[in-house]
C-alpha cells in the first residue's frame, strides 16, 4: 500500500478509533457486532470445503473474522493484515495461543493461501479524490487476486445507498462495474450479493 493515496491519514483515523473504542466493532468503525457479522456471513461463502484451509484476512483490524470462522467450526490456517500497528498487536495479543493465527502489518510478509477476505477497507477514503481512491482499490484487488489459489470476496458500500445519507468521506461503488472488472480479470465464476439488509454489496469470485 502507498501512502499517496492518503493512507497515513486514514492509519491515523483508525488508531485514534482503536485508541478511543478498543477490540469492539466500534474500534473498527462499524455500528454493531450484528453488522459485522452479517458481512462476515457474505463474505465467507467463499470458502466451499470443510477440510483444512488457509486464508489472508486482508484489513484485519484485531482478527474478529477469525474469531467468527472459529466459531462456525472452520479449520484454518489464519493471516490477518492490517496497517493499523495497534489492532496488529492487539490481535496478537488476544490470539497468543492460537497457533494457527497470526498477524503482520507488513505487505512483503504475505504469502499465497487459498482465499482471501477483504471486508470494509475501501469504505473510507477521507478527501481523496474518488477516482484515484478507485484505482487504488483495483490495484488492491489485483494483489489479492495474486495472493489467492482457490478464491476472494470483498465488499463495499453501494452507490444504491439513500442519497441523504451519503457522506463525501465515503467511497460508494457501482456494483455492476465492480462485478465487471471481476469477470474480466479474475474468474468466469463471479456472484454479486446485494440481496442483505446493509448499505453494502458483497463480491465473491471463484477460481
Amino acid at each position: 500500500m502507498k501512502n499517496d493515496l492518503g493512507l497515513t491519514p486514514i492509519k491515523e483515523y483508525f488508531s485514534n478509533r482503536f485508541k478511543t473504542y478498543g477490540a469492539t466493532p466500534q474500534g473498527l468503525d462499524w455500528n454493531s457486532i450484528e453488522a459485522q457479522n452479517i458481512r462476515f456471513e457474505q463474505l465467507v461463502k467463499v470458502i466451499s470445503e470443510s477440510k483444512e484451509y488457509s486464508l489472508i484476512d486482508y484489513g484485519c483490524g484485531f482478527g474478529s473474522l477469525y474469531e467468527f470462522l472459529q466459531a462456525h467450526g472452520h479449520k484454518l490456517n489464519y493471516l490477518g493484515f492490517d496497517i493499523v500497528e495497534e489492532m496488529i498487536n492487539e490481535g496478537r495479543r488476544l490470539h497468543i495461543m492460537n497457533a494457527n493465527c497470526k498477524f503482520t502489518s507488513k505487505e512483503e510478509e504475505l504469502e499465497s493461501a487459498d482465499y482471501v477476505i477483504e471486508s470494509g477497507v475501501f469504505n473510507l477514503k477521507l478527501d481523496t479524490d474518488e477516482k484515484v481512491w478507485e484505482k487504488h482499490i483495483l490495484s488492491t484487488l489485483d494483489k489479492m487476486h495474486a495472493l489467492s489459489k482457490k478464491g476472494m470476496s470483498f465488499n463495499l458500500l453501494t452507490r444504491y445507498s439513500d442519497i441523504e445519507f451519503m457522506r463525501s468521506d465515503l467511497y460508494y461503488g457501482d456494483p455492476c462495474f465492480f462485478f465487471d472488472y471481476c469477470k474480466r480479470n479474475y474468474s468466469r465464476n463471479v456472484a454479486l450479493l446485494h440481496d442483505y439488509e446493509l448499505y453494502d454489496f458483497t463480491i465473491i469470485i471463484r477460481k
